[in-house]
Formats: C-alpha cells, structure tokens, sequence
C-alpha cells in the first residue's frame, strides 16, 4: 500500500473521508484500496460504507461544480479546444444526461463526465442524487466481496 493510503487508513474514519473525497475528485488515488484496507484493518462496514459514499460523492460534486463555473473561453485558451468540439461534445453529454453520473468513479473519465456535467450544467440534483447512488452501489459492492472471501467485513 503506498505511504499515502496507508497515512490515511491510520488515520480511520476521518482518513477515510479525507481519502474518499480526494479521489472523487481530479486527483489520482484509489478510493477502493483505502476502504478495503480500513476493512481489513477491522473496521465497521456500515460506517465505513456511509463515509466513504459522502466523502467520494461530495468529491465528485466538488468536479461537477469546477465544471458548472468552468468558462468557454478558458477552456479554448488553456487547452486549445475549439467551439466546435465542445458543441459535439455537448451533444454527447446531452445524450447519456444524468446516466453518466453514477459513474463518476471509473477511472480518468469519471471526472471527465462529473465535470462535463457541471459544464454543461446538466440537471444539478438529479446528477448529484445519481452520483451518490452510484458511490453508495460502488462501496456496497467492495463491502459485500469482502463479506464473501472473508467472512465478516
């Protein structure tokens, strides 16, 4: 486990919310490692299922946001994106809508769908309802594999 996940998991709950958080947003860690190892350390799987789906999905709001007060212009200028792909791209999120938010934890294109959501300001509590859906499914399912390789959680 590397030295990070384990700081957090020493930390317990509160390490666990932190660790959650951080990775439903635009950095780079693994939330799944972080329950499993607050799990392994002997845990409660109700209190860790509750942390860790607010802490993810305040996370992935927090993108959602970054997205929703995202400017056209900065985007073109910072990443030289012309009009154009973003109207395709528009076209697409329109499409998928809300459904993409419960997928907010796939790696690298979940925060891209959390932010485009927020860009294109696709129906705010809908999205976040659908994305605390999908994190509180997500975390049962790493609770209940626990539960069936292992016995007790």
């Amino acid at each position: 486990m590397p030295e990070a996940m384990e700081w957090l998991v020493n930390l317990g709950y509160p390490g666990l919310f932190i660790g959650t958080f951080l990775a439903g947003t635009v950095l780079p860690m693994s939330s799944d490692v972080l329950l499993v190892g607050m799990l392994a350390a002997g845990a409660d799987p109700v209190a860790c299922l509750l942390l860790a789906a607010v802490g993810n999905w305040l996370g992935a709001m927090t993108s959602y946001w970054l997205g929703w007060f995202a400017k056209w212009e900065w985007l073109e200028r910072a990443f030289k994106v012309r009009p154009e792909t973003l109207e395709k791209q528009k076209v697409r999120v329109d499409r998928f809508g809300v459904w993409l938010a419960p997928f907010f934890w796939a790696p690298v294109i979940g925060v891209v769908f959390m932010i485009a959501l927020g860009f294109y300001r696709v129906r705010p509590r809908m999205t976040a309802l659908m994305a605390l859906a999908g994190s509180f499914v997500r975390f049962l399912f790493w609770i209940l594999l626990q539960c069936a390789f292992f016995g007790e959680a």
